[in-house]
This record gives structure tokens, sequence and C-alpha cells, in this order.
């Protein structure tokens, strides 16, 4: 139905004035502010816990580590006891994880295992992050012939075969923890340098670093205080990447019985004496070594992807 003019001038006579009062002005509330203020890592915690894959990845890791303080503490057997009468036993309450064909217990064999994992991709990680960062953040800052010297020097390294330095170091320094770990740092650091070059090329022009320049700070101090506060983001990300990689080397280089070697336990040694049992139904002395390594490599990668996301000032709101 068609309102007339009368009508609608009704209508708006109806409307209270009281509705069209303006707001009183307040200047105490002038400065107050409505959200709190976050720092960047505070900011970037707060957008990681919201991914709910990479929490689990984060929780799956903290379990795994003090389960492999813990693991060997709880078992009532130790690592090298071997009871003949107990082969190849299934999963009971006496033997958490069976037993493998010498009668050893397997939970306690796989903690052990875990620590060992753990070590070697930790430390893999820290070398690659003190010689990467080191030799990246040098070469990108020094520029010019400095930064193609070095990088040459990369390529070389980077086109070295990794299973030709590892057999090279097999044999000079003999299958053992210390060649494994030097194995995969020798050339491991490589894309630890190139990402950290890459970051300083793109920020070293910026103006906090012509300040700290132009008050005659040294090529050391700009690179610690300046440069690498600007480029953890990628580094951390980096660093979580490196851990998983290491711990399926070092479990590639035990199953192919180049690395740690009987009677201590390790997730790849595991593997391999489990590898004949398959067909005779043993499955779990192949399942939970095959396992952890898996899950550990998964929890790894989606915490790499999380940190990458919670750390992109990009998609910082």
């Amino acid at each position: 139905m068609i309102q007339t003019a009368k009508q609608k001038k009704s209508a708006q006579d109806e409307i209270p004035d009281d509705w069209f009062k303006p707001l009183e002005k307040d200047s105490s509330q002038a400065e107050t502010v409505v959200r709190p203020s976050l720092s960047y890592w505070q900011d970037a915690w707060r957008r990681l816990r919201k991914n709910k894959l990479a929490m689990s990845g984060l929780i799956f890791l903290i379990f795994l580590s003090l389960m492999s303080i813990l693991g060997p503490i709880l078992s009532p057997h130790s690592l090298s006891e071997q009871v003949l009468s107990n082969q190849n036993q299934a999963p009971s309450a006496t033997h958490w994880f069976g037993t493998d064909d010498l009668g050893r217990d397997v939970f306690t064999r796989t903690w052990y295992g875990a620590r060992i994992s753990l070590f070697v991709g930790l430390m893999a990680a820290l070398i690659d992050f003190f010689i990467g960062v080191t030799y990246g953040g040098i070469s990108g800052y020094k520029g010019g012939r400095t930064d193609s010297l070095m990088m040459r020097v990369i390529e070389v390294l980077y086109g070295l075969p990794y299973l030709l330095v590892v057999i090279l170091l097999l044999v000079v320094l003999g299958p053992s923890l210390l060649t494994i770990i030097v194995a995969l740092t020798v050339t491991g650091w490589v894309g630890m340098a190139r990402i950290v070059r890459g970051q300083v090329l793109q920020i070293k022009h910026n103006e906090f670093v012509l300040a700290s320049q132009s008050f005659g700070a040294k090529t050391k101090r700009i690179i610690r205080k300046n440069l690498l506060p600007n480029t953890m983001g990628p580094i951390i990300v980096q660093m979580t990447l490196t851990v998983p990689t290491a711990i399926f080397a070092e479990a590639f280089l035990s199953f192919l019985g180049l690395g740690i070697q009987s009677p201590f336990a390790s997730w790849g040694v595991m593997a391999d004496d489990a590898l004949g049992t398959i067909l005779s139904g043993h499955w779990w002395r192949l399942f939970f070594p095959a396992f952890f390594i898996s899950a550990t490599m998964f929890a790894f990668n989606v915490l790499g992807d999380g940190l990458q996301d919670a750390l992109d000032p990009k998609l910082r709101r």
C-alpha cells in the first residue's frame, strides 16, 4: 500500500527527539587502547596456537622428548638385557611393545632409539645454524666479489653426492654416531646459508642498518644486532625442517648398516633387524620404529609449516 506524504510526516513526528542527541565527548578515553599491544613473538605464538595441526605436532614432540628421558626409566628391562626364552613375544603387560629375536624389550629399545634420533636431529640443526648463519650473513652483507666467491664454494659443496661423502667418512672415521653427525653437517648447512644470505640481501639497505654504519659499527656487530634478529623467522622454520631430515637420514644409514651399531638401539637399526620377520607374523618389531620415524617427521613438518605462517609478518593482523 502506497503511503501518502501526510502519513509519512505523521510517522516522522512519532520518532522521539532523544534518538538524535549527540554523544558526549570524554577526552579521558581518547588514549585508551582497545586491543592489548603484542610484540612480534607474542603475536606469532598467538597465531601458532590457532593452528591445531601445528600444535598437535608440538604436543607430540614434547611427549616424545619426555618419553625418551623417562621411557627407559619406567621400563623394568634394560637396553641390552637378553632373555632367549622370551624371543619374539607379542605386546603384553610384561613387555608393552613385545620382544625381538634375542628376547630384548622393544619398548626400552624404542625410547633409547628416540634419544639417538632426537640427538642427531638437534645436533645437525644446531651445527647447520651456527655455520649457515655465519657464512650466509657474511656473504650477504659483504656482497660483491666476496659474495660471489663464497657462493661458488656453496655450489661446489651442494654438488657433492651425499652418499659418496658418507661412504668416504665411514672409511676414514668408521661407523659411529659421530660419523653420522659429521656426514649430515658437511653439506647440510648449505641450505641455511642460502636462506640467511637471501634475507640479509633484502634488509641490509634498510634505514636502521645504514644508521648503524654511519655510527661506525663494525660488521660483526651489525650482523649480530641488526640483521640476524630480523631473519630469525625463516631461520627457525629452516631448523624445524632440518631436524626431521637428519632423523630420517640417520634411520636410513642405520638401516643400511652404516650408522649406529648393535647393541646400541636406533629406530633404523630396529627396522633393519625386523625386516626379515614380517612374514613370520612378528609385526610389532617393525611397526613401532616405523611408526615413530613417520610420526616424528610428520610432527616436525607440520610444526615447521605452522611456524612459517605464524612468523610471516605479511600475515600479521
